[in-house]
């Protein structure tokens, strides 16, 4: 049996490629029949790190794994010799791989961690299929995935989940376990995914790591065991088995509160700018070699693009949005709360860059979608820490950069974008909000609706409520919910409405919580705002 109690198939039959079919997936250096580039045998398990899929499209989507039979090798390599290795894909449309309709290999080179990001097209849109990988006599477990709707179908309805902030030392994965059980048909990641940080016997799970862990991620080498450490957790190979995913990062994939090309907040002195951009390149590469993600995104040293699009039907699109890679640094100088901070209005001031504003108001115009979600990194919302006449605003999300906000809801309330949603990440928190066109107003009208989701780990188990929630909902009224415990958030929506339950975990510091839904909030069709559902 192989690793995930399917048969193992023949060397002949899986072998058994044809023309098309057998073009290598080519995302590192040379070609498939390069020099080199012969079969690996290794005893230690090649997936240790699991396998995924991702930026489903009606015609296919984009495979990964990472080939790691030593995965937290101190020099980063995870086991694997410094030479390409072949890496062979089957797609099928059932679990026993008795109707294959994809043959392929790529090869895994050690430029990219031997990593491979294999693009599957030419698939029936709104399909379920499966697919697994083989490497060096070896059977990797067995993937679930599913491509989306024709771009003119309407579909009925459409479930998934959205979560974000996975500190490892914080607590366990179970939400993971939750997500993969949940009768969804994709995940979002919106930033987080690893935290940069060192990983001490402190850490709130109580277990020692090994010495090379008790360092922060500078180079490339510290940064892909980081991502080992995480991605050798059982229950998120599982949700990442289970679904399609959709990522994108925030600041800890590089460093907490960078902003833009030269910038670390907080960081005295910070360093020289080449010395920055070195690092970016790093963390970009490892995030890429780690993660679902096709050849477009693909960084090129400290440069990555992460903004783009994914469309469900006619239902809904997916814009995802990069609020780190171009934005100016936070203002006066603060990314936590701060009264007074006159520089955060200044027109000049971006947290998008003038191209990806531009490109995401242009989608405005252009979707013919009836919802459109805004996969963001933290929040759009105003959330004021001061409950009296004046405001104490954090720099460091939307607050501060005031006239980007005001472009992208004053665009949305002027051409007619009724159904605007914005998922977040970012603050450990739950919230439920509208969005007010001017939140200096107080008669502004709403203009669209965010959902904050709380962390998977960060920050140990968490509270239903804390002070600083109580602090929220007195000084923002536009605020309808706060929650502080651990979790995610699922979405269900169809052409009239749309629900977000959070789910939330009791504990995490310990394995094995339970899950439930602690509120849920809706949106109905062509009214921005949300109500308790």
């Amino acid at each position: 049996m192989g690793s995930a109690g399917v048969p193992r198939m023949s060397r002949r039959r899986f072998l058994g490629f044809s023309g098309s079919a057998a073009a290598a997936v080519m995302l590192g250096t040379g070609a498939w029949g390069a020099p080199g580039t012969r079969a690996f045998a290794e005893s230690g398990e090649l997936f240790s790190l699991g396998i995924a899929s991702g930026d489903p499209a009606p015609g296919g989507f984009v495979l990964w794994t990472r080939l790691a039979p030593d995965p937290f090798a101190p020099d980063g390599k995870a086991g694997m010799p410094d030479r390409p290795v072949k890496v062979e894909y089957e797609v099928a449309r059932d679990e026993r791989f008795r109707d294959v309709v994809r043959r392929g290999a790529a090869v895994a080179t050690p430029e990219l961690g031997h990593s491979v990001h294999p693009e599957i097209h030419g698939l029936r849109p709104g399909h379920e299929y499966f697919y697994r990988f083989r490497a060096g006599g070896q059977i990797s477990p067995t993937g679930r995935t599913k491509t989306m709707p024709s771009p003119t179908s309407d579909p009925r309805g459409l479930s998934f989940a959205f979560a974000s902030c996975q500190a490892w030392g914080d607590g366990y994965y179970t939400a993971y376990d939750h997500i993969a059980d949940e009768d969804i048909e994709l995940v979002v990641h919106l930033g987080d995914y690893i935290y940069e940080t060192e990983i001490t016997n402190s850490n709130l799970r109580g277990v020692q790591v090994p010495p090379q862990f008790g360092t922060e991620a500078f180079d490339l080498a510290r940064y892909r065991l980081q991502y080992s450490l995480y991605k050798s957790e059982a229950p998120l190979q599982k949700a990442h088995a289970r679904f399609p995913w959709i990522v994108t990062l925030d600041d800890h994939e590089v460093v907490n509160d960078w902003a833009g090309d030269t910038v670390i907040l907080g960081r005295n002195p910070n360093p020289p700018p080449e010395e920055f951009a070195a690092r970016k390149a790093a963390a970009f590469q490892a995030f890429y070699e780690n993660l679902p993600l096709r050849h477009a995104q693909m960084p090129n040293g400290p440069d990555i693009r992460l903004h783009r699009r994914l469309s469900y039907g006619r239902l809904a699109t997916f814009t995802m949005i990069d609020t780190r890679g171009y934005r100016d640094t936070q203002a006066c100088g603060k990314a936590g709360p701060i009264a007074d901070c006159d520089e955060r209005l200044d027109p000049d001031r971006t947290i998008l860059g003038d191209r990806q504003r531009e490109w995401l108001l242009d989608g405005f115009r252009t979707s013919g979608s009836r919802w459109h979600v805004l996969g963001n990194q933290a929040p759009m919302t105003e959330t004021d820490w001061d409950p009296g006449p004046a405001k104490s605003l954090a720099m460091d999300p939307w607050d501060g950069y005031a006239a980007d906000r005001a472009a992208v809801l004053g665009a949305a309330r002027d051409r007619g974008v009724d159904n605007l949603v914005v998922i977040t990440g970012d603050r450990h928190q739950n919230y439920a909000c509208d969005l007010k066109r001017d939140f200096n107003e107080t008669d502004s009208p709403t203009v669209a609706s965010e959902f904050v989701g709380t962390s998977v780990t960060r920050g140990g188990n968490g509270a239903d409520m804390t002070d600083e929630g109580r602090k929220f909902l007195a000084a923002n009224p536009h605020m309808k919910f706060f929650n502080s415990q651990r979790g995610y958030v699922r979405v269900n929506v169809d052409r009239e409405r749309w629900q977000s339950d959070f789910r939330v975990l009791p504990y995490v510091q310990q394995p094995g919580a339970p899950v439930t839904t602690r509120a849920s909030f809706a949106v109905e069709n062509g009214r921005p705002g949300v109500q308790p559902a």
